[in-house]
C-alpha cells in the first residue's frame, strides 16, 4: 500500500493534524470493538501531540478516555522515573492529565536489569491483553512512530538484530552506537497495526526521509522502510524542513 505523505509547516501543525487522526481513529475502534488500542512513541514531536490531546478542550472532549488502552512502541533501558523514559514523558504530558486508570496503561518495565526479561514480560502482557496465540501479532488500532536522522524507527536501528526478530512481539535490542540495550516492538508486531502514523520534524531528517520514501528498499540501512502495515493505513506527517527534499507528498 502506498503511504500517504503530508508535508506541513511545522511541529505544531503536525501535532494538530496527528491529534485529529487520533480522535478520528478512536471513534470507529470504540464503535466496532469497544476499545481503542494505541502504541505511543517517544520524542519531541509526539510530546507536542500528547500535550495537545490533554490540554486542548475541544480535542480532549472528543477522546473516549475510558475506552483507551495505551501501550508503547519502545522504551529505553531505564526506570519509569528516569529523564530518558518514554513512559515518563508520556505520563507527564498526557497520561497523568487525563481520566485514565492504571489498568489502561501497559508500560515496558525498562528498570529490569535484564532488558530481554523486560521485553519478554511486555510481550506476555500484550499477548494476554489481546488474547493471542503464540506467534500471533497484536493488532493495534494506531501505532505512533518517529524517525531518527539515520532512518531508525521505534528502537529498530540500522544493522541491529531486532530487524530480523520473527515470531516475537517485543525484543531487547543492543544498540552499539549508543552502548545500551533498548526494548522494542518487532517489525511484525508494528506492521499488524490498523494504522501507522509517522511524525517527523527537523532539517536533519531530510536526507534520511528522502531515502526512506523515495530511495531503493534498503531496510538494513533505513529501518523505517520496514514499517508498512500489512492491512492498514500508513500516514507520514512531516514538517517543511524534514520534507524539503521530497519530490512527492501533499504540501498543506
Amino acid at each position: 500500500m502506498e503511504p500517504e505523505i503530508r508535508i506541513l509547516a511545522d511541529g505544531a501543525a503536525i501535532a494538530k493534524r496527528a491529534a485529529l487522526e487520533f480522535v478520528q481513529g478512536a471513534a470507529p475502534a470504540v464503535r466496532e470493538r469497544g476499545v481503542f488500542r494505541v502504541a505511543l512513541a517517544g520524542g519531541s514531536t509526539p510530546k507536542a501531540l500528547y500535550e495537545l490531546l490533554a490540554h486542548d478542550p475541544v480535542l480532549r472532549s472528543q477522546v473516549p478516555w475510558d475506552k483507551i488502552q495505551v501501550f508503547f512502541g519502545d522504551e529505553r533501558h531505564v526506570g519509569p522515573g528516569h529523564a530518558d523514559s518514554n513512559f515518563r514523558m508520556a505520563t507527564e504530558t498526557m497520561l497523568s492529565k487525563v481520566p485514565l486508570k492504571a489498568n489502561q496503561v501497559t508500560r515496558i518495565k525498562g528498570e529490569h536489569s535484564d532488558a530481554a526479561h523486560a521485553a519478554s514480560e511486555y510481550e506476555e502482557a500484550i499477548a494476554a491483553h489481546f488474547g493471542l496465540k503464540v506467534g500471533d501479532p497484536p493488532r493495534f488500532d494506531l501505532l505512533l512512530a518517529g524517525m531518527g536522522n539515520e532512518g531508525h524507527t521505534l528502537s529498530l536501528f540500522p544493522g541491529t538484530k531486532a530487524l530480523h526478530a520473527e515470531g516475537r512481539i517485543a525484543v531487547s535490542n543492543w544498540v552499539g552506537k549508543l552502548y545500551t540495550d533498548r526494548i522494542t516492538l518487532t517489525v511484525p508486531a508494528a506492521c499488524a497495526a490498523r494504522e501507522i502514523l509517522f511524525l517527523v520534524t527537523g532539517a536533519d531528517k531530510a536526507l534520511a526521509l528522502k531515502g526512506v520514501l523515495e530511495g531503493p528498499y534498503e531496510p538494513e540501512q533505513l529501518p523505517a522502510q520496514l514499517l508498512q502495515p500489512k492491512n492498514g493505513k500508513l500516514l507520514w506527517l512531516v514538517d517543511a524542513a524534514a520534507g524539503s527534499m521530497l519530490s512527492k507528498g501533499i504540501r498543506e
